[in-house]
């Protein structure tokens, strides 16, 4: 997820990918069975015997990764027992797994997910660039017949569609080259979400198995999510649809029809509202309350008027709908007022910069306005071991009751607001290194 991936940055929080879209850390990174480097050999002018004699370093390694080869090889065997209870036959397991083997450089990107962070003003210049909004009109433009197709189908706003195409796979530019069954296969049975990627397998043999596509056409990126606009494999099982009517729901081929329709439906069953916005950007009078700025905190846009909330043009926003504020910066960055909308494209990618950046990308190649807030650029984000820092303070302080990660998440945005109430400073939620002076 997503990311293809506009990258699943972690943007303070991780970018916790859990719909169609490829997937990113979810908390600290776990112990893993061995990580194998490629072997290092030396190559002096002493001779061919030395030669072709690997280091001490590299007779270590080199015999690493044979011992993980057998043991990968051991662990599809008995995998083929576990996939044939679910129906995969035997055929197709033989012709998936040909010539499949551990791809270290699939576990070395499945490791540096969690190290990955981007602030979200520095996110949102990639996924709203002016090359993106350029080539998103010009995509507008050259599927308008099939995009108003899609839309009439599925009542989900073509933009929006065409928006998480191009942050997911810049409109079809960078679909993933990685054999997709070799990832899956390897992710598995390293073990550290092993049960989860287990899953996405024995989806990825389905849809060989049905005929939608073969093993050498099935590619992707590291972490399984293929074509267009990124399913994994269950998402493909549960939402793909076969809108060119050629009896194949192919998200993979240059024609992107399927795969767009294919996200369609997936917003569709997740609850989409047609011309409701995911959200707008709106002006907080003086002495707003920010302890309002919460998910949970819902009010019509004539109700958030009467409080000094408008939009950026001074005028309510239209009652479209219950909504809630999101501070996505705290009180130094903009404010928007979100609506349920918001809320289904979460169910694409849970990360608040990523639907962000769908809403506002899918405004822009509308002819919509850049955001008009500055963001406090220059700001020096917490570390990943300060903001799990922040949280054993946190809950020392009597404040957050959940686990030490590193991710802020909902809860310990809450845990900061109640704190910051508590010393009398604006409680928005924001883990600053100010904030983190205050802890210590």
């Amino acid at each position: 997820m997503p990311i293809s991936r506009v990258s699943a940055a972690l943007l303070g929080a991780s970018l916790c990918l859990t719909g169609p879209a490829a997937f990113a850390a979810s908390g600290a990174v776990e112990s893993s069975l061995r990580p194998v480097q490629r072997a290092v050999q030396s190559h002096s002018d002493t001779g061919l015997e030395r030669s072709l004699r690997p280091t001490a370093r590299g007779e270590i390694v080199l015999a690493q990764a044979h011992t993980s080869n057998l043991a990968f090889q051991r662990w599809i065997q008995s995998f083929y027992g576990r996939a044939q209870a679910q129906g995969i036959s035997r055929a197709t397991l033989d012709r998936a797994f040909k010539g499949v083997e551990y791809n270290t450089s699939v576990i070395a990107k499945d490791r540096n997910q969690s190290e990955f962070t981007k602030q979200i003003w520095d996110y949102l210049d990639s996924a709203a660039s002016p090359t993106r909004v350029k080539n998103g009109k010009a995509a507008l433009r050259k599927y308008d017949r099939t995009l108003k197709k899609i839309e009439a189908t599925y009542g989900v706003d073509r933009d929006v569609v065409v928006a998480i195409w191009g942050l997911e796979s810049a409109y079809g530019e960078h679909r993933g080259d990685l054999p997709v069954i070799e990832s899956l296969a390897t992710l598995a049975f390293d073990g550290r979400r092993g049960k989860f990627f287990e899953s996405q397998l024995i989806a990825a043999l389905k849809i060989i198995q049905s005929g939608d596509t073969s093993p050498r056409n099935m590619k992707g990126s590291w972490a399984g999510a293929m074509g267009h606009t990124q399913f994994i494999p269950t998402s493909y099982l549960a939402f793909a649809v076969d809108f060119t009517g050629d009896g194949k729901r192919d998200i993979w081929s240059d024609d992107p029809t399927d795969a767009l329709a294919s996200t369609a439906a997936y917003l569709k069953r997740s609850g989409w509202i047609k011309g409701q916005p995911w959200g707008k950007e709106v002006r907080l009078p003086r002495g707003f309350n920010y302890g309002l700025a919460n998910r949970k905190t819902l009010k019509m846009p004539s109700d958030w008027a009467k409080l000094g909330v408008v939009g950026v043009d001074g005028k309510p926003v239209p009652n479209y709908g219950s909504a809630s504020i999101l501070l996505p910066a705290g009180a130094s960055g903009a404010a928007f007022m979100i609506f349920k909308n918001f809320s289904v494209i979460e169910r694409y990618n849970k990360a608040d910069a990523y639907v962000i950046g769908v809403g506002h990308l899918s405004d822009r190649i509308t002819g919509g306005p850049e955001i008009q807030a500055s963001w406090p650029r220059g700001y020096q984000p917490l570390s990943f071991n300060e903001k799990k820092e922040m949280q054993r303070r946190l809950r020392r302080a009597g404040f957050l009751n959940d686990k030490i990660d590193g991710i802020i998440g909902p809860n310990t945005v809450n845990a900061i607001r109640a704190y910051q109430s508590s010393i009398g400073i604006t409680p928005d939620g924001y883990p600053s290194k100010e904030l983190m002076k205050y802890l210590r």
